[in-house]
């Protein structure tokens, strides 16, 4: 049993299998949200996704950034992120038409960044989250 299904703009519905959110800037202890943070943020993530889902495929959806502000500091402009980073694991029927669909499934796991901590469904996802061009991206696996 999924936890959602969101529904892409290309139609193809997906199933959220797992999802783990947090901070964007939680246990940020010094300096601001800036350029570099946020790469380094962004690297974080993505490695973290990649060690816990090892047999899928990972994309990161370009977060928006923000620049609130004329300070720079010794780091450059303010550049906010949204505040919650997300790491999805998500499903969908086989890619593949000769794939057995009973036997196959797609898979792809999915960093991105919203504004709350709710759980994305249906077509009430982040937009840039159900722009994601999964035909190019997941891969098949067998159950």
């Amino acid at each position: 049993m999924s936890l959602s299904r969101i529904v892409l703009t290309s139609g193809r519905s997906l199933d959220l299998a797992e999802l783990r959110l947090s901070s964007t800037y939680g246990g940020m202890l010094e300096g601001y949200p800036c350029k570099v943070v946020n790469e380094m943020r962004i690297r974080g993530l993505m490695h973290t996704a990649e060690q816990a889902f090892p047999s899928t495929p990972v994309h990161l959806v370009p977060p928006p950034r923000e620049y609130p502000d004329q300070y720079t500091g010794a780091f450059g402009p303010v550049e906010v992120l949204p505040s919650v980073a997300c790491v999805g694991s998500f499903r969908s029927t086989a890619l593949d038409p000769d794939n057995d669909p009973i036997l196959y499934r797609s898979a792809l796991t999915v960093v991105w960044f919203q504004p709350t901590a709710q759980v994305p469904s249906d077509c009430d996802a982040e937009p840039d989250l159900r722009d994601v061009a999964w035909e190019e991206l997941a891969t098949d696996y067998e159950l």
